[in-house]
């Protein structure tokens, strides 16, 4: 996908007043960031289908041809902003986990307290669970090839480290059930979290006692789905394999 070249002026009509064009690294890498930063706060007022690339444009200040030149579409800078909440919320788990679960407690306290800890954190993250239940209809569907491998490379290696902070907490689950557990936990996420932020109307339809049954609650939810899920990989895929 081609990105726009950029305008031989320092300004022009479509430009807003006050532009600067970005000369060093520091400066470009600046302002990624700030596009990054206003589409986080976008992410956090909207859904991410009235989320478009000219209102984006007008928040952060720049002529869209200008943000073209940093992120090739609307998707490529959700995918980007996706990844690093993605990485952020890893970092929160990190430090929680190990006050969560008690490594001296038996495995199967152990599976409910990991549960308890990662649906903990999701339900304190909107940004990451919001892109992440869009990602695989939304996102990946108006990106280049070099952007989706880039992606891709990244939710790789994300998915590792989160296998690997379970991993070590579980040690009878060997490294390819926690791979399992990992890549289960972002398809409940995916699942889960759009189920779980009903319309107006749907709010109206729960109301009544014979339909409050299907309004779910995320953390009660994901709670119960990732400890299912846990004890089923354990079950599956054990670190010692029965004879």
């Amino acid at each position: 996908m081609d990105t726009p070249t950029e305008p031989a002026t320092e300004h022009t009509p479509s430009q807003p007043a006050g532009f600067q064009r970005a000369r060093s690294d520091e400066q470009r890498e600046a302002r990624r960031r700030a596009i990054l930063g206003v589409a986080a706060d976008m992410v956090g007022e909207m859904p991410v289908a009235d989320l478009s690339l000219n209102e984006l444009s007008r928040r952060v200040g720049l002529a869209k041809s200008n943000v073209l030149r940093y992120f090739e579409s609307r998707e490529a800078v959700l995918l980007e902003l996706l990844d690093s909440a993605w990485r952020d919320w890893l970092g929160r788990l990190a430090a929680a986990l190990p006050d969560g679960v008690d490594a001296a407690a038996p495995a199967r306290t152990r599976y409910e307290q990991i549960a308890t800890v990662i649906a903990g954190s999701l339900v304190d993250d909107r940004l990451y669970c919001e892109l992440m239940s869009v990602s695989a209809a939304v996102l990946e569907r108006n990106v280049s090839p070099e952007v989706a491998r880039r992606y891709k490379l990244a939710a790789i290696a994300n998915t590792n480290a989160l296998a690997e902070l379970v991993g070590a907490r579980l040690t009878e689950l060997s490294p390819q059930g926690a791979l399992y557990f990992a890549a289960g936990t972002l398809v409940a996420t995916a699942g889960l979290w759009p189920q779980a932020q009903p319309s107006k109307a749907m709010l109206s339809v729960y109301e009544e006692p014979a339909m409050a049954v299907l309004r779910l609650d995320f953390g009660t939810a994901m709670y119960e789905m990732l400890a299912t899920v846990l004890t089923g990989c354990v079950a599956r895929w054990p670190a010692t394999p029965p004879e």
